[in-house]
């Protein structure tokens, strides 16, 4: 018994001791609280603040104080501060707000020191599930901003399966052997229209020297002298350029040849002339990131030029409802394809885009039966001045799967010659490029890789009106970064780098006619898909 009540009370002992450590430690901390609470106010408004994802990194040894980078960025996330006085004058340095950099590396790639680095500093979270979301959830609920629709430009960056990336193609070696396309002639001449030769009257057709294609980008969503850009470099590279839904501005009317204008529900800048001075017409019903959804331009954005180009007053806004209103079947849709007709003497082919959506087959055929002579698909991650975030990552399907299951339907209808193909949304190189003709499209539209090729640093923000490449915004001073002759040389040389890689892997699958490959699925082979998929894309497992 005693050494059970020696143990108990030394057990004793220190729990009294530990217990007066801590009234102590509890009352010099309290009482620290309550002395500074009048100062030193916590603020709930910062539980919504967001951590920073990219900033600038000076590196000051090299950096020469010129001030461009300041100047170069149009969102507000670099700032000159005085360092030093020399010679009577200040000196200021460069310093990072770490509040609104967006990843463009326009003042990086600015900078004649080369002293900038956009660094990505990763969200620290405990949550895997709610990593992704945890900031986006904030920007909803900010008091200060609270209850709106996040938006987000270009196509979707999710990380779904690429199926570009899990197809190869199948290279020919002794019993069929390849072709050296620097000796002999590979054809990549497309015709795109209605290829029904039995009619009495020849449909019209468009012809281009590569199946590669401008993708539609209106006026007010990228600057008007990117269209011009387009506009040459489509010229001069025998093919052609879409005016998207925004009308098509005066300027432009010297490039009918070349010319593909759009009717979208909103019907901007529709007018007489308007189908003049093109060579095809693009009915619009839907785009890849942002299917089932109509499109709005702020009133902020429409200037003079936009007005006119447009038909709307300057300064409203500019929208275009999720559905046309005069049409809710495949009836209706038939009447404006010839209703176009009409008006074009039916001497311009009529394409319908739609976005790629899970029953794409059956619309397609609906739409070829109902006259169209070309139909353009938009995959998912088609891009987009602005689209609601959750809009564009989860609605929709691949392009791959679509150009797919829209070739086998019209072929198994017996439909095929009577409307050509247009794959979009996603194509990212020349593989790309001929991935998608193999699946069944005659010809590809590029949207992205326009902008890319220009400059752009895909900071997803282009409905914002602040691009600092000048690119998707129409600001005067910011408009005129823009270089029309620079912008066009690039453009035909990423149309010629691709057309050149495109007769490379031809000649290496001992191909000469791009024809000869439009729907030839026989010719890739899927690595890492399920049977299920292979069987969607219509292709063999590689190693059959």
């Amino acid at each position: 018994m005693s050494h059970r009540s020696g143990t108990a009370s030394r057990l004793s002992g220190t729990a009294s001791r530990l217990s007066g450590t801590a009234s102590r430690l509890s009352g010099t901390d309290e009482n620290a609280v309550w002395a500074n609470s009048k100062t030193q106010q916590l603020d709930m408004s910062k539980n919504w603040k967001r951590p920073v994802k990219y900033m600038p990194v000076f590196d000051y040894d090299r950096c020469s104080r010129c001030g461009r980078c300041a100047l170069a960025c149009t969102w507000g996330e670099i700032r000159l501060v005085p360092e030093k006085v020399e010679g009577g004058k200040p000196i200021n340095k460069p310093v990072a707000n770490r509040s609104s950099c967006g990843a463009c590396h326009y003042c990086e790639r600015q900078c004649p020191e080369e002293a900038i680095t956009i660094v990505d500093t990763p969200f620290v979270s405990s949550h895997r599930y709610w990593r992704g979301d945890q900031k986006n959830l904030w920007r909803q609920v900010d008091p200060n901003n609270p209850g709106h629709v996040l938006l987000i430009s270009n196509g979707s960056d999710s990380e779904l399966i690429s199926y570009f990336d899990n197809i190869l193609f199948d290279a020919c070696q002794v019993t069929n052997p390849p072709i050296d396309p620097l000796r002999e002639p590979i054809e990549l001449r497309t015709y795109l229209g209605r290829k029904d030769f039995e009619q009495k009257t020849k449909p019209p057709l468009i012809e281009t020297q590569s199946p590669i294609l401008f993708s539609a980008m209106s006026f007010g969503s990228i600057n008007l002298r990117v269209q011009i850009a387009e506009a040459k470099a489509a010229k001069i590279l025998g093919t052609f350029w879409n005016t998207g839904e925004g009308g098509l501005h005066r300027s432009l009317n010297d490039y009918t040849d070349n010319t593909i204008v759009q009717v979208a529900s909103g019907r901007f800048g529709v007018n007489p002339k308007f189908f003049k001075h093109c060579s095809a017409v693009e009915i619009k019903i839907g785009q890849g990131a942002k299917p089932g959804i109509g499109g709005h331009l702020p009133g902020e954005k429409v200037t003079e030029e936009i007005s006119k180009t447009r038909m709307i007053p300057r300064g409203a806004d500019a929208l275009s409802p999720a559905p046309h209103h005069d049409i809710y079947s495949i009836e209706d849709l038939r009447q404006l394809i010839f209703a176009i007709k009409e008006t074009t003497d039916y001497k311009k082919p009529v394409s319908v885009k739609v976005a790629a959506v899970h029953n794409i087959a059956p619309i397609v055929s609906g739409i070829a039966s109902a006259g169209a002579d070309i139909i353009a698909i938009d995959g998912f991650r088609g891009g987009t001045g602005a689209a609601p975030r959750r809009i564009r990552q989860s609605m929709g399907i691949p392009i791959e799967l679509a150009i797919s299951a829209a070739d086998k339907r019209l072929r198994d209808e017996k439909m095929r010659h009577k409307v050509s193909l247009i794959a979009a949304g996603g194509i990212r190189n020349s593989a790309d490029v001929l991935k998608a003709i193999c699946l069944g499209a005659d010809a590809v539209y590029l949207g992205t890789a326009v902008l890319v090729s220009l400059g752009c640093g895909l900071c997803q923000r282009c409905y914002a009106s602040k691009c600092s490449y000048g690119i998707t915004t129409n600001r005067p001073d910011l408009a005129e970064r823009i270089d029309i002759d620079l912008a066009t040389r690039a453009l035909v040389g990423l149309v010629s780098a691709w057309t050149d890689e495109i007769k490379e892997l031809m000649g290496a699958m001992g191909i000469n006619t791009i024809g000869s490959l439009v729907g030839n699925r026989d010719r890739l082979r899927g690595i890492h898909l399920t049977s299920e998929e292979l069987d969607a894309l219509g292709i063999l497992q590689a190693g059959k």
